[in-house]
């Protein structure tokens, strides 16, 4: 049997299936909805898809608004640094060996195609991102917000055949306006893309756990092969995939026996097992043909993950604490609190479905909460679910309130007169859940509506790059904090060799200063990496600018933030930036907050996501000193 949306689905979900979820509501046909409990009749699929419309529609233009933030510059350390530069060396070096697998490359072979499609092979390509790279991280970027919307209907496909169309609708919707999906599908990283897969396999997942079918293995396999493909910690899904699996064995055992169930559940595994690792190694071929890279780095990934937290200014309440919060504003406190609610409920209601949906997001907070480092975004392979949680929560508790509404009604006017009509039970029905949208839906619109409104502004960087530009003379020497990338301060933008520098990069990566402060005897020292950056500073420095003719100085909140968010560990960088301020002439500050609001405390998330309400554009506060002691007199 086949629904309307093109995928095979099940028959109408069974009477006790719609006893257990009240599948049938206001917003949609769900299986079994009819009149006697608020459905909307032989029009609900037409209603249904009108909705599904309007959020995969309002879904993309969140993701797209403001998708040009920071070009031609892009600013996110990791998206300068992986998915896009990888897919390009790749047409340079003239091989299909990203040699880089601390991300798993699906996403990388995406662009790396995608690239070839639009710009004409791999001299067109390399011309385009050496002569504008903006347009091809453009590109790169309504890429992940294509697939993030992708995301969403498949969402919705998963919720319909779990719960009904209402609760899948609902569900995509959570997802479509929830902050930190909305945010990270502007850049051109892989913790959007992968959502994708991850809910093709939930889909196959929730088709398993419903019918058992081999397509229903097929696609679990499928969604699961590429989503580990695109972000290793998607392999996540595998627990509900299993999880589905043991339902099933279990329901079909009673009927045709333990042998023949086992066969079949087996059979099921082996068929998910082998398409997922044929997917998984299409989209990751070099795992086996250059395996000692591919596990060297994979071990070293791993164990940036479970050291401790390296990076100056980071929490350090510990993970799981951090993720907790993370939820608060990255799904939303009444989603969360609402996916906390549908998890109960649904382990108290079908044991079976619980077992499918309950264990996986609490095994990946417990995970990545011991893990020494954490970001908001890692959290993103267990939104689908909560999403799932958050709208099966609401749908039952339309249907407690109206059931309780009845009741109250009849014991207060006795007889006849206190039975509610059909047409009252549909708009007692239709405004409870109208009020519960709005309160599930209304945190993550505001804030990802202000995050379109912010990143549609010009980046403060390339303000202070424009006021450089007009006022500082070309060839001068620059001390640049590690705020943008050095092709900041090329002549124009884009990378190419035939680019010259306008200004003297002073080598802010370089150390300096020994652990006294005390300026190090040798000009050229080793590198540091961009987290010890705050290390190499010292009060000292300022001398040495003035006496080498480093007679500008710019600083970006990103970075003196981190050493005020822990004083204790770098004091002399506490020195040096008082210093700074007390020796050197402010001659440009640009703030990314608005009249009268911020500053925002430094964190790794907020400093960089730009969440709080008090931020009107992206990027750091930045500001340009001039000095003019020594060399800089003149």
């Amino acid at each position: 049997m086949t629904t309307a949306e093109g995928l095979p689905h099940e028959p109408a979900a069974s009477a006790r299936e719609q006893a257990a979820f009240g599948a049938g509501s206001v917003l949609g046909a769900g299986a079994g909805a009819g009149v006697q409990d608020g459905g909307v009749g032989s029009g609900s699929h037409r209603w249904v898809w009108g909705g599904l419309a309007i959020v995969l529609a309002g879904g993309l233009g969140l993701r797209v608004w403001g998708i040009g933030q920071g070009l031609p510059y892009a600013y996110n350390a990791d998206e300068a640094d992986h998915f896009v530069p990888h897919a390009i060396e790749m047409f340079e070096q003239c091989t299909l060996n990203p040699h880089y697998f601390a991300n798993p490359p699906a996403y990388t072979y995406l662009l790396h195609w995608l690239f070839a499609l639009a710009y004409g092979g791999a001299g067109g390509v390399v011309h385009m991102f050496q002569a504008h790279p903006g347009d091809v991280y453009t590109l790169a970027r309504v890429a992940a917000a294509v697939l993030g919307t992708g995301a969403l209907w498949l969402l919705y496909l998963t919720g319909a055949r779990l719960f009904g169309r209402g609760a899948g609708l609902l569900a995509a919707a959570i997802e479509a306006v929830a902050f930190l999906p909305v945010f990270y599908a502007h850049l051109a990283l892989n913790d959007v893309p992968t959502l994708a897969p991850l809910t093709l396999s939930l889909l196959g997942s929730a088709g398993v756990l419903r019918t058992g079918r081999a397509r229903d293995h097929l696609i679990a396999g499928i969604g699961l092969g590429l989503a580990c493909a695109t972000k290793y910690t998607a392999g996540i899904v595998l627990v509900p995939y299993l999880a589905a699996v043991a339902a099933r064995y279990l329901d079909v055992s009673a009927q045709v026996g333990s042998a023949s169930a086992g066969r079949r559940a087996l059979g099921g595994i082996a068929l998910t097992g082998a398409v997922a690792l044929v997917l998984f190694l299409i989209a990751n071929p070099y795992a086996i043909l250059d395996y000692s890279d591919f596990h060297a780095e994979l071990v070293h990934q791993s164990t940036l993950s479970a050291e401790a937290q390296g990076k100056l200014g980071a929490p350090k309440d510990g993970g799981l604490a951090y993720y907790l919060w993370t939820l608060t504003w990255g799904l939303g406190w009444v989603p969360a609190l609402a996916a906390l609610g549908g998890a109960v409920s649904v382990w108290w209601r079908e044991r079976a479905l619980g077992w499918m949906l309950v264990p996986a997001p609490l095994l990946y907070l417990a995970f990545m909460g011991t893990q020494g480092r954490y970001f908001g975004r890692w959290l993103l392979p267990i939104f689908p679910i909560l999403c799932l949680l958050a709208a099966l929560f609401a749908l039952q508790l339309v249907g407690v309130l109206v059931h309780l509404a009845v009741r109250i009604r009849r014991e207060r006017l006795p007889g006849q007169n206190g039975a509610m009509s059909t047409g009252g039970r549909v708009w007692l029905r239709g405004g409870l859940t109208a009020l519960l949208v709005v309160a599930l839906l209304a945190q993550g619109l505001i804030y990802s509506i202000h995050s379109g409104e912010v990143l549609a502004r010009a980046d403060t960087r390339n303000l202070t790059r424009d006021w450089m530009l007009a006022h500082i003379p070309a060839g001068a020497k620059i001390v640049a904090e590690p705020v943008e990338p050095e092709e900041w301060a090329r002549t124009r933008p884009g990378g190419a060799t035939a680019n010259p520098y306008r200004w003297q990069l002073y080598p802010a990566l370089s150390r300096r200063t020994t652990s006294t402060g005390a300026i190090a005897p040798s000009f050229i020292t080793p590198e540091v990496g961009l987290e010890n950056y705050e290390t190499t500073l010292a009060p000292a420095l300022i001398d040495f600018y003035e006496r080498e003719g480093y007679c500008w100085v710019i600083s970006g909140s990103t970075e003196s933030g981190r050493a005020y968010a822990d004083p204790k560990a770098v004091p002399l960088a506490i020195a040096y930036y008082r210093e700074l301020a007390r020796r050197g002439e402010v001659v440009y500050r640009a703030s990314p907050y608005g009249p009268g609001q911020g500053p925002v405390a430094f964190d790794f998330d907020w400093s960089f996501d730009y969440y709080p309400l008090a931020y009107e554009r992206p990027g750091p506060y930045m500001t340009i000193y001039r000095l003019h002691g020594g060399r800089c007199s003149r």
